[in-house]
């Protein structure tokens, strides 16, 4: 006597799982949004928070570009202000899931939880954090507008230069959620990722324009800078809609931001088979 058939469901074809990828994508999406809008002062407080930093910056190298005959290497007052106040939102841009959040997600066993579900963790990261990039680029504008009255900056971007900013600072997201997830998953081997992270946290610093524009440093610094992630989550994106840039490093900047992504995410597929197993095993 046989038991009753199951129906096992066929795998999804690849055309499938891509509609299927793309829906949770949206949802997750639109659920960050209406929730980021729910607590809208709390977001401004916060990006305003963050505003002191560039304008630090800002006064100091406008002061000595005026201290210097009117400019720094090319950079007048004007240009130094619309590198800050679109540093700004390039900033809020590369806001992701941070190492100590996964110290947290696994004392706390949420890690665990979400081995559960049928999507790799990092889908919700990156679309929830996503979802909050929007509201963020909105309510960027009125602060960028004060910014702009305040410190009259030299902007004048190109079409296409707005075209490759908009991309790239959507590539900056991919590349810094996917090297911190990699730099978080240490947590498999260790609880101390915090000196890993500040060390990371000093190198991007120093060699991403966020401290200076790249433009400013040495010339080995330059090279150097050009050789590691931290330019294109940073300078690239700035530097591509205040300039000056031509079209082949525009171009060679989203070369090389596709190339860092697939670098991430192929960093983040196998340090994440080899940390599941050791977790699980710990765990069991």
């Amino acid at each position: 006597m046989t038991g009753p058939v199951v129906p096992v469901a066929a795998p999804l074809p690849e055309e499938g799982r891509v509609r299927a990828m793309a829906r949770l994508y949206a949802t997750l999406m639109r659920t960050a949004v209406v929730e980021q809008f729910q607590y809208r002062a709390s977001n401004y407080f916060y990006m305003i928070g963050m505003v002191a930093e560039p304008v630090v910056y800002l006064v100091v190298w406008s002061t000595i570009a005026r201290s210097t005959g009117g400019s720094v290497e090319g950079y007048t007052p004007g240009r130094f202000a619309a590198y800050y106040i679109v540093w700004t939102l390039v900033r809020n841009m590369n806001i992701v899931f941070t190492p100590y959040g996964w110290e947290e997600r696994v004392r706390q066993g949420q890690l665990a939880g979400q081995l559960l579900q049928p999507m790799h963790p990092i889908h919700h990261d990156l679309a929830s954090f996503a979802g909050w990039k929007v509201v963020v680029i909105i309510l960027w504008l009125p602060i960028a507008g004060v910014l702009t009255i305040a410190f009259r900056p030299e902007l004048n971007p190109t079409l296409l230069q707005g075209v490759v900013f908009f991309v790239a600072i959507w590539g900056a997201y991919l590349i810094r959620s996917l090297l911190l997830w990699v730099l978080g998953m240490v947590t498999f081997w260790t609880t101390r990722v915090s000196a890993l992270y500040e060390a990371y946290f000093v190198a991007e610093l120093l060699l991403s324009g966020r401290l200076v524009p790249l433009a400013l440093m040495p010339g080995w610094a330059q090279s150097v800078a050009g050789l590691l992630p931290f330019k294109w989550t940073f300078g690239f994106p700035i530097t591509a809609l205040v300039g000056p840039i031509d079209r082949r490093e525009l171009l060679v900047g989203l070369g090389a931001q596709l190339l860092w992504i697939i670098i991430g995410a192929l960093l983040v597929k196998a340090v994440w088979r080899i940390g599941v197993r050791r977790f699980t095993a710990v765990g069991g």
